[in-house]
């Protein structure tokens, strides 16, 4: 599916947003440089075996699953909303729980926030046509926030939901999600691929920001465009 002149006057107002008004600079510069990490990373994560039950093992199977009454926050008020995208993404994208205009929308990354994702994926080549998109906890929290009790085990089922996926990269937006999935916060995990092992290979994360928080914070954009660079970088090899 071809870009249209939409998606490129999208792509156009992220670049500007993230500062990127330049094609060429007087000096060199590195944008992929990483910083000194501000603790020391693990050289890998290796998924954990599922805590009591055991998981299925296709991905209609688990998607079916997920929403019904033995996913862990099927007892929550409100509804869970499905996983969106190609079962076999190159890239998969993770966010912590669904959004309030989400639950009302029926999809994840709706609204506002949606738009600006939509934006973020369009700078990169990306659509949602091509990625895969889900959330750790795939209902809304009462609190609007995942709680640290249920993080542990909702990590198992979003590790165990990326293995069936298989991505080449993942994306993880916001520090629950990389504390869920990569047992870190997002700013320990930043600024280079983590390798995730799993029984089907090895997949590239990137720990970045939820668009929710660029929305609050604009001046955020810039660190985001360069996490956004770093995933797809060498995508194609």
């Amino acid at each position: 599916m071809g870009a249209t002149a939409a998606d490129w006057q999208s792509a156009l107002e992220w670049w500007r947003d993230a500062g990127v008004d330049v094609l060429v600079d007087d000096q060199v510069r590195d944008w992929l440089a990483v910083p000194p990490p501000s603790a020391p990373v693990p050289n890998s994560v290796v998924v954990a075996a599922p805590a009591a039950d055991v998981l299925p093992d296709t991905i209609a199977a688990f998607a079916t699953w997920r929403l019904g009454p033995d996913a862990p926050e099927a007892g929550w008020s409100g509804v869970s909303l499905a996983a969106i995208g190609p079962a076999d993404a190159t890239v998969m994208v993770l966010v912590d729980c669904p959004d309030r205009e989400d639950g009302d929308a029926g999809a994840l990354l709706s609204g506002v926030t949606g738009r600006l994702f939509d934006r973020m994926l369009a700078a990169i080549g990306l659509s949602r046509e091509t990625v895969h998109v889900a959330a750790v906890c795939a209902r809304r929290p009462s609190s609007g926030r995942m709680s640290r009790e249920i993080e542990a085990r909702l990590g198992e089922v979003a590790r165990h939901h990326i293995e069936l996926v298989a991505p080449k990269r993942l994306l993880l937006l916001g520090d629950a999600t990389s504390r869920a999935v990569l047992s870190m916060d997002r700013q320990a995990a930043r600024g280079s691929l983590q390798p995730f092992n799993h029984k089907r290979g090895t997949t590239g994360v990137i720990a970045s920001l939820h668009p929710r928080l660029l929305i609050e914070r604009p001046a955020l954009k810039a660190e985001s465009w360069r996490d956004l660079q770093l995933l797809v970088k060498d995508l194609e090899a």
